[in-house]
């Protein structure tokens, strides 16, 4: 999937994730996608009920080795 920024949180605890991200996405445009990388179990639901809250789209996520990938689309 191409995206526009990559922000790498792996090693941070809730709730820097969602922080970090909040704050990258602000600099994205409408319709741009932001990969996030996250090593925190806990980012799962954190990030599902961060995009609910805040109206953007989680197009996916995927776990591999222990790194959670969340691949959000800016509305």
């Amino acid at each position: 999937m191409k995206t526009n920024l990559v922000v790498d949180t792996k090693g941070l605890a809730c709730p820097m994730p969602i922080v970090k991200a909040k704050k990258a996405l602000d600099g994205l445009e409408s319709g741009q996608i932001m990969e996030v990388l996250s090593t925190d179990k806990g980012s799962v639901n954190d990030f599902q009920a961060w995009v609910k809250q805040t109206k953007h789209e989680l197009i996916s996520q995927e776990e591999n080795n222990g790194i959670y990938k969340f691949y959000v689309k800016k509305i």
